[in-house]
C-alpha cells in the first residue's frame, strides 16, 4: 500500500469514534487530519461548525480558535528561531530581556526565571489568573502583568509563564506577536473570517457566542493574540506546522533537535511528551499510548489538539470545537484524544 493509502486508512479509521461523539451530541463537529514526512495527507470532517445564533456545517477549511497550540505553534517555534539566530538564549534570565520585570520589588526568584523555565512550565509561576479583571487597557494590563508579585511554588503548567514569553517576544522583536512569522503562515491567522470559523463559547463576560475572536479571556484583554492563546488555524495550517516540524524545515535540525529533547519525565520545551504519570500528577498524556516515545503533543482548551510521532514521521491534530456552547460539558474530549491517537498509531505503525 502506498504511503497515501495508508494514511487515508488510518484517518477514515480514526475518525470513527469521532463521527461517534457527534452523532451522541458530545461534541458539535471536528475535522481529524494525519501528515507524514514525506508530506502525504488526509483530512476527514463532520458534525456542525455552530449550532448558534444559526446552524452552519464543519467544512474542511473551518478555522478554530487554537487557543493553547499557541504556545507551540507561535510562543516556542518563534523563540527558538530567536536562538538560532543567537539574540536570545535558552538559559537567559527573562529580566535580561524585560528589564522592568519586577523592577519595583527587584525580587531576584522572579528576575531570574529563564526562558526555558517558562518554556518547560518549571518556573512555579501559577497556572492562571483572571488578569481580564485587572485593565481594560492593553498597555497597562502588560504593565500590571510584569510588576505583580508572582509568588513561586511547585512546577505546574501556567499560562503565566508563556504570557511573559510573549512579552518578551514583543520586546526583543520591537513588534506586537500578532506580526510574528507564524501568524503570516497559510491557515495560520489572528483575524480569521467569521463565515469560516467555528464558533466557540456564549461567553458571559462579552456577553455574546464567541466566533472568529479570541475565547481565552487573558488573551482578548491583552490584545487579542498573547504568547499563550489567540491563534486561529485550519486542519490544513495546523498539518503544515507538524510538517514543518517534521521535516525540519520551520527550524534548523539543531533547533528541532532541542526543541524535542527530553527536559523532565512529561516535557520538552514547549510541548509534553509521551510520559505516564499517577492520576493528578500533571496534565495526562492525551495522545494515546500506542505512539512512539518521542511523540510530542499540545491541547487546547477549545477542544484543540496536535501530536506528532518524530520516530514514525507522522503528526495528526483533531481540532473541535466542544466549548460551543458552553465550557460547562463533559464532552469526554480527553477519552476521544487518546481513542484517536492509539487507532493512528496502529494504523500507520508496521
Amino acid at each position: 500500500m502506498t504511503d497515501q493509502g495508508r494514511v487515508e486508512l488510518a484517518v477514515e479509521r480514526a475518525f470513527q469514534p469521532v463521527s461517534e461523539a457527534i452523532e451522541r451530541r458530545a461534541i458539535p463537529g471536528a475535522v481529524l487530519g494525519i501528515v507524514t514526512t514525506d508530506g502525504a495527507v488526509a483530512i476527514r470532517h463532520g458534525g456542525v461548525a455552530a449550532h448558534l445564533p444559526t446552524r452552519r456545517p464543519m467544512t474542511e477549511d473551518t478555522w478554530f480558535d487554537l487557543a493553547s497550540l499557541t504556545k507551540v505553534l507561535l510562543t516556542t517555534l518563534e523563540t527558538l528561531r530567536l536562538v538560532e539566530a543567537g539574540r536570545v538564549d535558552l538559559d537567559d534570565p527573562v529580566s535580561r530581556h524585560l528589564p522592568d520585570f519586577s523592577q519595583v520589588t527587584q525580587r531576584t526568584d522572579l528576575r531570574g526565571l529563564t526562558l526555558r523555565a517558562l518554556l518547560t512550565h518549571t518556573a512555579g509561576l501559577p497556572a492562571w489568573e483572571p488578569l481580564y479583571t485587572w485593565s481594560d487597557d492593553p498597555a497597562r494590563l502588560r504593565a500590571r502583568v510584569l510588576q505583580e508579585p508572582w509568588p513561586l511554588g511547585a512546577p505546574c503548567y501556567s499560562d503565566i509563564g508563556f504570557v511573559l514569553l510573549g512579552l518578551v517576544l514583543e520586546r526583543v522583536h520591537g513588534a506586537p506577536v500578532a506580526e510574528a512569522e507564524a501568524t503570516r503562515s497559510d491557515g495560520l491567522a489572528t483575524a480569521p473570517p467569521p463565515d469560516r470559523t467555528a464558533a466557540t463559547e456564549a461567553c458571559p463576560w462579552r456577553n455574546r457566542i464567541l466566533c472568529a475572536e479570541v475565547h481565552d479571556e487573558n488573551a482578548a484583554a491583552l490584545g487579542g493574540l498573547a504568547g499563550h492563546a489567540g491563534l486561529f488555524g485550519t486542519i490544513t495550517g495546523v498539518l503544515e506546522g507538524a510538517h514543518g516540524i517534521l521535516s525540519r524545515r520551520l527550524l534548523s535540525p539543531a533547533a528541532i533537535a532541542a526543541m524535542v529533547e527530553p527536559q523532565s519525565a512529561t516535557r520538552t520545551l514547549g510541548w509534553q511528551r509521551r510520559h505516564a504519570v499517577p492520576e493528578g500528577a500533571e496534565p495526562p498524556w492525551t495522545g494515546g499510548h500506542l505512539c512512539s516515545p518521542s511523540t510530542i503533543g499540545h491541547t487546547g482548551f477549545t477542544g484543540t489538539g496536535l501530536w506528532i510521532d518524530m520516530e514514525r514521521g507522522h503528526g495528526w491534530a483533531l481540532l473541535t470545537n466542544r466549548v460551543h456552547p458552553t465550557r460547562h460539558a463533559d464532552t469526554g474530549i480527553q477519552d476521544l484524544r487518546r481513542t484517536v491517537g492509539n487507532i493512528v498509531a496502529a494504523a500507520l505503525t508496521c
